[in-house]
Protein backbone atom coordinates (compact mmCIF):
# COMPACT_ATOMS: atom_id res chain seq x y z
CA UNK A 1 0.00 0.00 0.00
CA UNK A 2 1.10 3.57 -1.20
CA UNK A 3 -0.17 6.76 -0.06
CA UNK A 4 -3.38 5.05 0.13
CA UNK A 5 -6.41 6.81 1.00
CA UNK A 6 -10.38 6.96 0.77
CA UNK A 7 -12.51 9.62 0.52
CA UNK A 8 -16.67 10.06 0.83
CA UNK A 9 -17.90 13.36 0.40
CA UNK A 10 -15.35 15.43 2.35
CA UNK A 11 -14.50 12.97 5.07
CA UNK A 12 -11.63 11.29 4.76
CA UNK A 13 -12.00 7.65 5.81
CA UNK A 14 -8.67 6.52 5.55
CA UNK A 15 -5.38 9.28 4.84
CA UNK A 16 -1.92 8.25 3.18
CA UNK A 17 -1.62 5.00 4.51
CA UNK A 18 1.80 3.12 3.97
CA UNK A 19 2.48 -0.24 4.81
CA UNK A 20 4.16 -3.40 3.16
CA UNK A 21 2.92 -7.09 4.33
CA UNK A 22 5.79 -9.78 4.15
CA UNK A 23 4.74 -13.35 2.26
CA UNK A 24 4.01 -15.57 5.01
CA UNK A 25 2.76 -13.21 7.77
CA UNK A 26 0.17 -11.90 9.68
CA UNK A 27 -0.69 -7.86 10.32
CA UNK A 28 -3.69 -7.13 12.02
CA UNK A 29 -5.09 -3.62 11.80
CA UNK A 30 -6.28 -2.65 15.20
CA UNK A 31 -8.03 0.10 16.03
CA UNK A 32 -11.80 2.05 17.75
CA UNK A 33 -14.78 1.28 15.40
CA UNK A 34 -14.91 3.68 13.28
CA UNK A 35 -11.43 4.36 12.57
CA UNK A 36 -11.46 3.65 8.89
CA UNK A 37 -9.67 -0.27 9.33
CA UNK A 38 -12.44 -1.80 7.89
CA UNK A 39 -12.31 0.66 5.04
CA UNK A 40 -9.09 0.65 4.20
CA UNK A 41 -9.55 -3.50 4.12
CA UNK A 42 -12.03 -3.33 1.45
CA UNK A 43 -9.76 -0.76 -0.81
CA UNK A 44 -6.83 -3.10 -0.31
CA UNK A 45 -9.89 -6.54 -1.37
CA UNK A 46 -10.88 -3.25 -4.39
CA UNK A 47 -14.14 -3.14 -2.69
CA UNK A 48 -13.52 0.61 -1.76
CA UNK A 49 -12.39 2.98 -4.72
CA UNK A 50 -9.39 5.43 -3.46
CA UNK A 51 -6.26 7.14 -4.30
CA UNK A 52 -2.83 5.66 -3.93
CA UNK A 53 -2.28 2.26 -4.66
CA UNK A 54 -2.00 -1.37 -4.02
CA UNK A 55 0.68 -3.50 -5.33
CA UNK A 56 1.22 -7.29 -5.31
CA UNK A 57 4.72 -8.04 -6.00
CA UNK A 58 5.14 -4.85 -7.58
CA UNK A 59 2.15 -5.26 -9.87
CA UNK A 60 -0.43 -2.64 -9.45
CA UNK A 61 -3.84 -3.88 -9.04
CA UNK A 62 -5.52 -0.26 -9.45
CA UNK A 63 -7.26 -1.80 -12.65
CA UNK A 64 -7.92 -5.64 -11.60
CA UNK A 65 -11.51 -6.50 -10.62
CA UNK A 66 -11.94 -7.92 -6.74
CA UNK A 67 -12.79 -11.47 -8.30
CA UNK A 68 -9.28 -11.11 -10.10
CA UNK A 69 -6.96 -10.01 -7.56
CA UNK A 70 -6.69 -13.87 -5.99
CA UNK A 71 -7.45 -12.26 -2.13
CA UNK A 72 -9.61 -14.70 -0.31
CA UNK A 73 -12.16 -12.62 2.14
CA UNK A 74 -13.70 -13.78 5.63
CA UNK A 75 -15.94 -10.87 7.14
CA UNK A 76 -17.93 -10.57 10.48
CA UNK A 77 -20.97 -12.76 9.09
CA UNK A 78 -19.44 -15.68 7.34
CA UNK A 79 -22.21 -15.16 4.57
CA UNK A 80 -21.92 -18.99 3.73
CA UNK A 81 -24.15 -20.44 1.35
CA UNK A 82 -27.07 -22.12 2.65
CA UNK A 83 -28.49 -23.96 0.55
CA UNK A 84 -25.00 -25.70 0.34
CA UNK A 85 -23.47 -28.45 2.72
CA UNK A 86 -20.43 -27.92 4.43
CA UNK A 87 -18.13 -29.34 1.75
CA UNK A 88 -20.31 -27.28 -1.22
CA UNK A 89 -19.60 -24.13 0.47
CA UNK A 90 -15.58 -25.27 1.11
CA UNK A 91 -15.40 -26.07 -2.76
CA UNK A 92 -17.21 -23.64 -4.17
CA UNK A 93 -14.29 -21.57 -4.98
CA UNK A 94 -12.57 -24.39 -6.52
CA UNK A 95 -15.58 -25.43 -8.88
CA UNK A 96 -15.66 -21.70 -9.93
CA UNK A 97 -11.74 -22.30 -10.79
CA UNK A 98 -12.36 -25.58 -12.39
CA UNK A 99 -10.35 -27.35 -10.19
CA UNK A 100 -11.03 -31.31 -11.43
CA UNK A 101 -13.21 -33.18 -8.81
CA UNK A 102 -10.73 -35.52 -7.18
CA UNK A 103 -8.25 -32.62 -6.48
CA UNK A 104 -11.27 -30.79 -5.24
CA UNK A 105 -12.41 -33.17 -2.71
CA UNK A 106 -8.38 -33.68 -1.73
CA UNK A 107 -8.57 -30.23 -0.81
CA UNK A 108 -11.76 -30.21 0.67
CA UNK A 109 -11.14 -32.76 3.05
CA UNK A 110 -7.31 -31.58 3.70
CA UNK A 111 -8.98 -28.14 4.98
CA UNK A 112 -12.06 -29.47 7.06
CA UNK A 113 -8.99 -31.11 9.11
CA UNK A 114 -7.45 -28.34 8.97
CA UNK A 115 -10.11 -26.20 10.94
CA UNK A 116 -11.33 -28.94 13.34
CA UNK A 117 -14.29 -29.84 11.03
CA UNK A 118 -13.17 -33.09 9.75
CA UNK A 119 -16.39 -35.53 9.14
CA UNK A 120 -18.64 -32.28 8.79
CA UNK A 121 -18.42 -32.84 5.49
CA UNK A 122 -22.13 -33.44 4.52
CA UNK A 123 -23.51 -31.19 7.08
CA UNK A 124 -25.89 -28.15 6.22
CA UNK A 125 -24.68 -25.03 7.88
CA UNK A 126 -27.82 -24.42 9.39
CA UNK A 127 -26.93 -26.78 11.60
CA UNK A 128 -23.79 -25.45 12.43
CA UNK A 129 -22.98 -22.99 15.49
CA UNK A 130 -21.38 -19.79 15.09
CA UNK A 131 -18.28 -20.50 15.66
CA UNK A 132 -18.19 -23.78 12.96
CA UNK A 133 -19.92 -21.34 10.62
CA UNK A 134 -16.77 -18.88 10.96
CA UNK A 135 -14.40 -21.85 10.67
CA UNK A 136 -16.24 -23.01 7.04
CA UNK A 137 -16.18 -19.49 5.99
CA UNK A 138 -12.18 -19.60 6.77
CA UNK A 139 -11.98 -22.74 4.72
CA UNK A 140 -13.56 -21.49 1.60
CA UNK A 141 -11.48 -18.17 1.83
CA UNK A 142 -8.37 -20.64 1.92
CA UNK A 143 -9.58 -23.58 -0.82
CA UNK A 144 -8.17 -21.58 -3.90
CA UNK A 145 -4.83 -21.09 -2.11
CA UNK A 146 -5.25 -16.83 -2.12
CA UNK A 147 -2.14 -14.62 -2.38
CA UNK A 148 -3.81 -12.69 0.85
CA UNK A 149 -6.62 -13.56 3.07
CA UNK A 150 -8.27 -10.57 4.31
CA UNK A 151 -10.12 -11.26 7.39
CA UNK A 152 -12.49 -7.82 9.09
CA UNK A 153 -13.59 -8.54 12.03
CA UNK A 154 -13.84 -12.32 11.62
CA UNK A 155 -14.66 -13.40 15.83
CA UNK A 156 -16.51 -10.45 16.33
CA UNK A 157 -20.05 -11.93 16.69
CA UNK A 158 -18.91 -14.79 19.16
CA UNK A 159 -19.20 -14.74 22.79
CA UNK A 160 -15.96 -13.99 24.40
CA UNK A 161 -14.96 -17.72 25.46
CA UNK A 162 -15.87 -19.12 21.87
CA UNK A 163 -14.10 -15.94 20.40
CA UNK A 164 -10.57 -16.50 22.71
CA UNK A 165 -10.61 -20.33 21.78
CA UNK A 166 -11.15 -19.48 18.20
CA UNK A 167 -8.22 -16.64 17.76
CA UNK A 168 -6.01 -19.64 19.23
CA UNK A 169 -7.03 -21.67 16.49
CA UNK A 170 -6.94 -19.21 13.73
CA UNK A 171 -3.58 -18.34 14.71
CA UNK A 172 -2.59 -22.16 13.82
CA UNK A 173 -4.19 -22.19 10.89
CA UNK A 174 -2.85 -19.05 9.40
CA UNK A 175 0.63 -20.64 10.61
CA UNK A 176 0.39 -23.59 9.73
CA UNK A 177 -1.14 -22.66 5.65
CA UNK A 178 1.85 -20.34 5.76
CA UNK A 179 -1.25 -17.55 4.00
CA UNK A 180 -0.08 -14.07 3.93
CA UNK A 181 -3.15 -12.52 5.78
CA UNK A 182 -4.16 -9.14 7.17
CA UNK A 183 -7.11 -8.55 9.57
CA UNK A 184 -9.18 -6.11 10.67
CA UNK A 185 -10.16 -5.91 14.61
CA UNK A 186 -10.92 -3.54 17.20
CA UNK A 187 -9.90 -6.28 20.31
CA UNK A 188 -5.82 -5.76 20.89
CA UNK A 189 -5.92 -9.28 22.62
CA UNK A 190 -7.23 -10.71 19.51
CA UNK A 191 -4.95 -8.78 17.39
CA UNK A 192 -1.83 -10.03 19.63
CA UNK A 193 -2.98 -13.58 19.27
CA UNK A 194 -3.22 -13.88 15.34
CA UNK A 195 -0.65 -11.33 13.94
CA UNK A 196 3.53 -10.77 13.60
CA UNK A 197 2.87 -7.24 13.24
CA UNK A 198 0.49 -4.96 14.76
CA UNK A 199 -0.78 -1.79 12.60
CA UNK A 200 -2.62 0.65 15.13
CA UNK A 201 -5.30 2.69 13.30
CA UNK A 202 -7.13 6.22 15.03
CA UNK A 203 -9.31 9.02 12.82
CA UNK A 204 -7.80 7.10 9.52
CA UNK A 205 -4.34 7.25 9.33
CA UNK A 206 -1.75 4.40 10.91
CA UNK A 207 -0.48 5.94 14.42
CA UNK A 208 1.90 2.69 15.16
CA UNK A 209 3.22 -0.76 13.95
CA UNK A 210 5.30 -3.40 15.57
CA UNK A 211 5.38 -6.44 16.55
CA UNK A 212 2.86 -7.18 19.63
CA UNK A 213 5.22 -6.70 22.12
CA UNK A 214 7.08 -3.42 21.26
CA UNK A 215 2.71 -1.96 20.57
CA UNK A 216 1.95 -3.25 24.00
CA UNK A 217 5.22 -3.01 25.63
CA UNK A 218 5.59 1.15 24.48
CA UNK A 219 2.31 2.63 23.14
CA UNK A 220 3.43 6.22 21.04
CA UNK A 221 1.03 8.10 22.56
CA UNK A 222 -1.56 9.24 25.06
CA UNK A 223 -4.44 7.85 22.73
CA UNK A 224 -2.93 4.71 21.96
CA UNK A 225 -1.93 3.86 25.59
CA UNK A 226 -5.65 4.12 26.77
CA UNK A 227 -6.86 1.99 23.79
CA UNK A 228 -4.53 -0.63 24.89
CA UNK A 229 -6.40 -0.70 28.26
CA UNK A 230 -4.34 2.06 30.45
CA UNK A 231 -7.12 3.61 32.20
CA UNK A 232 -4.72 6.81 33.22
CA UNK A 233 -2.22 8.33 31.72
CA UNK A 234 0.02 11.04 33.40
CA UNK A 235 3.43 12.11 33.92
CA UNK A 236 5.72 9.92 35.21
CA UNK A 237 6.76 12.51 38.63
CA UNK A 238 3.38 12.07 39.85
CA UNK A 239 4.22 8.79 40.62
CA UNK A 240 6.30 9.80 43.45
CA UNK A 241 3.24 9.70 45.75
CA UNK A 242 4.24 6.10 46.41
CA UNK A 243 7.99 6.93 47.18
CA UNK A 244 9.98 6.46 43.84
CA UNK A 245 12.35 8.47 42.68
CA UNK A 246 10.87 11.17 40.46
CA UNK A 247 10.61 9.79 36.76
CA UNK A 248 10.57 11.57 33.40
CA UNK A 249 8.19 11.23 30.75
CA UNK A 250 4.24 10.02 30.23
CA UNK A 251 3.52 6.72 31.55
CA UNK A 252 0.22 4.91 31.44
CA UNK A 253 -1.19 2.52 34.26
CA UNK A 254 -2.71 -0.79 33.31
CA UNK A 255 -5.11 -2.07 35.65
CA UNK A 256 -2.98 -4.50 37.18
CA UNK A 257 -0.93 -0.95 38.49
CA UNK A 258 -2.26 -0.43 41.15
CA UNK A 259 -3.91 -3.15 44.09
CA UNK A 260 -5.43 -2.92 47.00
CA UNK A 261 -3.11 -3.28 50.24
CA UNK A 262 -0.79 -1.26 52.81
CA UNK A 263 0.23 1.21 51.29
CA UNK A 264 1.39 5.22 50.86
CA UNK A 265 -1.70 6.47 48.98
CA UNK A 266 -5.31 6.55 49.95
CA UNK A 267 -8.58 7.03 48.72
CA UNK A 268 -12.00 6.44 48.27
CA UNK A 269 -13.82 3.67 45.92
CA UNK A 270 -16.25 4.67 43.49
CA UNK A 271 -17.19 2.06 41.30
CA UNK A 272 -16.47 -1.49 41.12
CA UNK A 273 -16.67 -3.55 38.30
CA UNK A 274 -16.44 -8.07 38.54
CA UNK A 275 -13.81 -9.49 36.31
CA UNK A 276 -13.06 -13.01 35.98
CA UNK A 277 -10.49 -13.37 38.75
CA UNK A 278 -10.72 -10.09 40.37
CA UNK A 279 -12.60 -7.14 40.94
CA UNK A 280 -11.66 -3.94 39.20
CA UNK A 281 -12.05 -0.79 41.24
CA UNK A 282 -12.15 2.90 40.30
CA UNK A 283 -10.72 4.89 43.18
CA UNK A 284 -10.69 8.96 43.64
CA UNK A 285 -6.98 8.38 44.92
CA UNK A 286 -5.21 11.01 47.30
CA UNK A 287 -2.75 13.16 44.69
CA UNK A 288 -3.67 11.11 42.04
CA UNK A 289 -7.13 11.19 41.24
CA UNK A 290 -9.19 8.97 39.34
CA UNK A 291 -7.63 5.82 38.96
CA UNK A 292 -7.96 1.61 38.71
CA UNK A 293 -7.22 -0.71 40.93
CA UNK A 294 -7.17 -4.53 41.82
CA UNK A 295 -8.85 -6.26 44.70
CA UNK A 296 -9.11 -9.77 44.98
CA UNK A 297 -12.79 -11.23 44.53
CA UNK A 298 -13.12 -12.82 48.13
CA UNK A 299 -12.61 -9.75 50.14
CA UNK A 300 -13.26 -6.81 47.38
CA UNK A 301 -13.64 -3.54 48.78
CA UNK A 302 -17.14 -2.13 48.42
CA UNK A 303 -18.18 1.29 46.77
CA UNK A 304 -17.63 4.54 49.25
CA UNK A 305 -14.59 2.03 51.10
CA UNK A 306 -11.38 3.76 51.86
CA UNK A 307 -8.94 2.07 50.57
CA UNK A 308 -4.99 2.26 50.53
CA UNK A 309 -2.73 1.58 47.40
CA UNK A 310 0.38 -0.43 46.44
CA UNK A 311 2.16 0.25 43.32
CA UNK A 312 3.30 -2.93 40.81
CA UNK A 313 6.08 -1.58 38.38
CA UNK A 314 5.49 -4.28 36.09
CA UNK A 315 1.98 -2.95 35.31
CA UNK A 316 3.46 0.75 34.45
CA UNK A 317 4.68 1.23 30.87
CA UNK A 318 6.25 4.38 28.93
CA UNK A 319 4.51 6.40 26.68
CA UNK A 320 5.28 8.59 23.72
CA UNK A 321 8.31 6.96 22.75
CA UNK A 322 10.30 7.03 19.54
CA UNK A 323 8.19 5.86 16.85
CA UNK A 324 8.51 2.24 15.33
CA UNK A 325 10.09 2.25 11.92
CA UNK A 326 7.19 1.10 9.20
CA UNK A 327 6.52 -2.07 8.22
CA UNK A 328 8.48 -1.65 5.01
CA UNK A 329 11.55 -1.03 6.52
CA UNK A 330 11.44 -3.68 9.09
CA UNK A 331 10.62 -6.45 5.70
CA UNK A 332 13.82 -4.75 3.63
CA UNK A 333 16.15 -5.34 7.27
Amino acid sequence: MSGLSVRYGTVAAVSDVDFEVPDGSVLALLGPSGCGKSTLLRAVAGLEVGTGSVCWDGVDLSGVPVHRRGFGLVFQDGQLFPHRDVAGNVAFGLRMAGTPRAERDARVGELLELVGLGGHAARRVGELSGGERQRVALARALAPRPRVLLLDEPLSALDRALREQLAVDLARVLRVSGTTALVVTHDHDEAFTLADRVAVMRAGRVRQVGTPDEVWAHPVDDETARFLGCGRVLDAAELAVFGDPPRRGRVGLRPSALRVGPGPVHGEVTARVHRRDHVLLVVAAEGLGRVDAVAGIAAAPQVGARVSLVLDPGGVVPVGQPSRVSIRDRAIE
